[in-house]
């Protein structure tokens, strides 16, 4: 990049853990990038935004609609608030003329999703979705051996994400994403990303998907005798119970998962939120009713078939992988950075060992890359074109929409009821 070349000017719409991390980025993208303004409801989120990217205190705002309200002073927004946040200031940021980085899922709602998707395109702006996993090395490089013809042609891919059981408490029976009302079904708010890539690898249209799952052992049933509503509050099993919240929030160097519970790391105020706090709760006995594991069964117009399955029930939280060619398959694992690649009848295993210096840190390194290129895309805008510009990522959300209907409706669901409903 020409050092002469201004930054690109973006302006941060929710500056919580997911905002800040891409922010982080954008901040040390060697002058490529630079954060002018901030929106948050928090006045604590905003302060440390501020701060942090060196923000100007007259372009902190309270809220997106004050943001819009001022001259447009920017290229792109960052949009990085709660899932049934997200359709509003996306579309006003397109129609004011800025390009988005929108985090995922696009919309809790089908319909906004497809809208979205239009307003990118009448508004002639960049519309990303943050499918993170399409930017990592593992990924790529997965891509890269299906298309040089590796394992011949593609016919069939299973996909697990192995959700792990502390995240599933953390994040889907404690947090914000335990309720499919209050964020999204579980199959969009965690696993839009995998859908996303097993469409990306089939490379065709999806044409109809059946899926089955459930909230099986998340509930109060299998609450241990005697279990209080909080664990702190004398919990008979509490030196054996893997899912005893002082054992995740109280402890030092909680990371991420106890700053969710306080944002406040006083021992203090950790304390009061163990007694008050979502996450304090007994996981037995929240209100949660996302499902703990799911599976789902998709045919692409090329005739290859995809089955994937997520649960909670795994010891780690990583994502493995077989695709089935007509002459080899691939074995992947993302938790060792590892590729195998078997040819039929050679009797031979390659095996790819990817090393980054990050490591899994951002998903892979995908966080850093997706920032990265979307820099190059408004840099570049009309020449370069984004992998996961909305116009890709729509789809993959009619996907885990329709994951979802069939699993409620218990019947196979087709993508095109989604073009037959939008005409209604």
């Amino acid at each position: 990049m020409n050092s002469m070349q201004e930054p690109i000017k973006i302006a941060l719409i929710g500056a919580g853990f997911r905002g800040m991390k891409y922010g982080e980025y954008a901040h040390k993208s060697l002058k490529a990038m630079k954060i002018v303004a901030v929106a948050d409801l928090d006045e604590a989120k905003r302060a440390k935004a501020r701060e942090r990217f060196d923000i100007a205190e007259d372009r902190c705002y309270q809220d997106w609609d004050e943001f819009f309200a001022q001259p447009k002073d920017a290229d792109a927004v960052f949009i990085c608030t709660r899932d049934r946040d997200h359709f509003e200031p996306a579309i006003k940021a397109l129609k004011a003329g800025y390009h988005v980085l929108l985090e995922k899922p696009m919309s809790p709602d089908w319909r906004e999703c497809i809208e979205l998707g239009k307003a990118a395109e009448e508004a002639n702006r960049a519309l990303t979705i943050c499918h993170v996993l399409r930017y990592s090395p593992f990924f790529q490089t997965i891509k890269k051996l299906l298309v040089s013809g590796r394992i011949g042609r593609l016919m069939s891919i299973q996909h697990n994400e192995n959700v792990a059981y502390w995240h599933q408490a953390h994040s889907f029976v404690r947090g914000y994403f335990s309720r499919a009302e209050d964020s999204s079904p579980m199959i969009l708010a965690k696993s839009c990303h995998d859908l996303d890539l097993i469409r990306w690898f089939a490379d065709a249209k999806c044409t109809s998907v059946a899926s089955y799952g459930h909230l099986s052992y998340f509930r109060p049933e299998h609450a241990p005798k005697g279990a209080p509503k909080y664990c702190i509050e004398g919990c008979p099993v509490e030196d054996t119970c893997v899912y005893y919240a002082p054992d995740t929030y109280m402890i030092e160097n909680g990371g991420w998962k106890a700053q969710a519970a306080s944002a406040d790391p006083s021992y203090e105020a950790r304390y009061k939120a163990m007694q008050e706090g979502p996450f304090g709760r007994c996981v037995f006995q929240c209100d949660n009713d996302v499902v703990d594991h799911q599976v789902v069964a998709m045919e692409f117009e090329n005739a290859v078939t995809a089955v994937f399955t997520m649960s909670a029930f795994t010891e780690k939280s990583n994502r493995t992988l077989k695709l089935m060619g007509t002459i080899g398959e691939i074995r992947a694992s993302m938790e060792t950075n590892e590729i195998e690649i078997r040819t039929f009848g050679s009797g031979k295993l390659e095996t790819i060992r990817l090393v980054d210096p990050e490591g899994h840190i951002g998903h892979g390194g995908g966080d850093k890359r997706l920032i990265e290129d979307f820099g190059v895309t408004v840099r570049s805008f009309g020449t370069h074109h984004s992998a996961t510009a909305a116009s890709v990522s729509v789809e993959s959300h009619l996907m885990a929409f329709a994951s979802e209907r069939s699993r409620v409706e218990k019947r196979m669901v087709r993508l095109d009821e989604f073009t037959l409903e939008e005409d209604l």
